[in-house]
């Protein structure tokens, strides 16, 4: 029996043949994406580094890991506290006036974080395909999610792609998981929330609702309204900087800043009175809602976010939050107050006339597929 031996071997010319190809720059040529590409063998791994790692691009990702690695110290420099968040994003159209899935899914899980005091640092991205799925739009959500990524400061570190049959999922749904550290000294929560407190928000509100409704092209109503969507984490720090004394914090996504006050409400029973005609709402957002019989109350935010704050330091958070490019907008839409004796919580609304309603959380969709 003869064998042949390792140098001998290299000469071979199929050994050569399968060499080059994995030293070739790893590209995905096809147009479309197909079931091969979530095969796990080699067409999954050229989409990976083609569109993934080499958009993504950092020293955690590129080891090509099943899960991303950290010293402790990259953790602890920043807080004494983990926060951990996750969300999956669905939206029709993927893209829209202002912004596409691929932003929307790191703004998304960046402001979640953001919102709790955090400092985020690192993402995760899963991604479920349909079959037949544009490659090259892939490409475009994958470069924006990049540049989202970027500008919020934070890095996408590990991730997973699953192709499922045509018709077994909307082209494309997103899943991010978000890891931050909470600074020493930050602790906010809604059932801090206390009366005589104010109410702020960082801008206009619904249009991320309203421009993807008309994004729909479902009806005929001709307006241009771009989605808010962004990150606050640099938001966040600017109102921290000034106030480490914030009561609560949430972003205004699903279910609009109605539905956001009544959680805050009942978690601490309090009542929460919003004034009409501090609301920041655009007069293009007032019309759709208008014409439908539909309440920006209740409409969707990508880049919003409300905050609860102590009477005595409102002027100053209203002031810093205007100095941040996403806060420009900001206003006190709202105060604290004792709710009846037995209440569980409510918010109302002080309209131009002076005269209340109350408020309740939204009860159903108002609009599907948001986020």
């Amino acid at each position: 029996m003869t064998t042949s031996s390792p140098n001998e071997s290299t000469q071979n010319p199929l050994f050569k043949k399968i060499e080059q190809s994995r030293r070739r720059p790893t590209t995905t040529s096809d147009s479309y994406i197909a079931l091969a590409h979530g095969s796990g063998g080699k067409a999954m791994r050229d989409l990976i580094e083609d569109i993934f790692v080499s958009n993504f691009d950092n020293s955690f990702l590129s080891q090509l890991e099943d899960q991303a690695t950290f010293d402790f110290k990259n953790f602890t420099k920043h807080g004494d506290r983990l926060a951990f968040t996750t969300d999956s994003y669905v939206i029709s159209p993927l893209f829209f006036p202002g912004g596409n899935i691929g932003e929307l899914a790191v703004h998304g899980t960046v402001n979640d974080l953001a919102v709790s005091g955090a400092k985020p640092l690192y993402l995760s991205c899963g991604m479920i395909i349909e079959a037949g799925f544009p490659t090259d739009s892939l490409r475009k959500i994958v470069k924006s999610m990049k540049r989202a990524a970027d500008e919020a400061g934070v890095k996408i570190v590990t991730g997973d792609t699953k192709v499922v049959h045509r018709g077994a999922a909307d082209q494309l749904f997103i899943n991010t998981a978000g890891v931050g550290v909470i600074p020493s000294g930050i602790s906010m929560s809604a059932q801090k929330i206390q009366v005589g407190d104010s109410i702020i928000v960082n801008g206009y509100l619904g249009d991320h609702g309203a421009a993807i409704l008309l994004a729909r092209k479902e009806l005929d109503i001709q307006a241009e309204i771009e989605s808010d969507t962004q990150a606050l984490n640099g938001l966040v720090d600017t109102i921290l900087d000034v106030c480490m004394e914030v009561r609560a914090m949430r972003d205004v996504t699903r279910g609009g800043l109605a539905t956001v006050l009544n959680e805050f409400a009942m978690s601490s029973k309090v009542g929460i009175r919003l004034f009409e005609k501090k609301l920041p709402v655009r007069e293009k957002v007032s019309a759709v809602c208008e014409i439908l019989g539909l309440d920006p109350l209740y409409f969707a935010n990508e880049g919003k976010l409300v905050t609860v704050v102590p009477p005595d330091k409102a002027d100053t958070v209203l002031k810093a939050m205007q100095s941040h490019p996403a806060g420009i907008d900001s206003a006190i839409v709202g105060e604290v107050f004792a709710p009846p004796s037995g209440s569980l919580g409510l918010v109302c609304l002080k309209n131009k006339f002076d005269t209340e309603r109350v408020i309740d959380m939204l009860t159903g969709d108002q609009l599907p597929r948001i986020c």
